[in-house]
């Protein structure tokens, strides 16, 4: 007879703990959240890690005992202590993934050296001062270094080189179409 009260007195002890937890969920839940928020600066990341405090001591012997509410704070400060140190290495992997990214793939470098050959081409076949003309602006030289060095006057610059561009744009569509 001592088996079948035994396992009621045990499942009644279970339903009061179950019962402890869910009261301190509800009495403590917003302030746990309001905690790690202040950990994380994300108030939505913070409830979800919230949960998995309840969830951690749910799981855990200390959910019994009197410190059970002290317990729970500082695995919710661990927890959003340990969400910052897993956004700070994400965001330094993502950096070094940017860095790769960055390097041309073959393709890429195929493409340039085609364009650099069509643009090389088209000035090639431009009357050899507006080939000039686009070269010297194309390395950022001001207007008045582009007219000391090709011995144009200042105030005519401008003008020379829309020609330039404009013939260095119809002899690129001529021969290559619109890109």
């Amino acid at each position: 007879m001592n088996a079948p009260s035994d396992i009621v007195l045990e499942a009644t002890t279970t339903a009061e703990a179950a019962l402890d937890i869910e009261a301190l969920f509800r009495g403590r839940f917003d302030r746990v959240a309001r905690v790690i928020a202040r950990v994380v600066r994300d108030p939505a990341r913070a409830e979800e890690l919230a949960v998995e405090a309840f969830v951690r001591l749910w799981n855990t012997p200390r959910a019994h005992t009197p410190q059970a509410e002290a317990w729970l704070y500082r695995t919710a400060v661990r927890l959003g202590l340990d969400e910052l140190r897993r956004q700070k290495r994400r965001d330094r992997y993502e950096g070094l993934l940017a860095i790769v990214r960055r390097i041309p793939t073959p393709e890429q470098l195929h493409g340039a050296a085609e364009e650099k050959d069509r643009v090389r081409a088209v000035l090639g076949s431009l009357p050899a001062r507006q080939a000039e003309l686009l070269v010297l602006r194309s390395h950022d030289l001001s207007y008045g270094e582009v007219a000391a060095a090709l011995d144009i006057h200042p105030a005519s610059l401008g003008t020379l080189l829309a020609r330039a561009q404009k013939s260095f744009r119809k002899e690129y569509v001529r021969r290559y179409g619109q890109q």
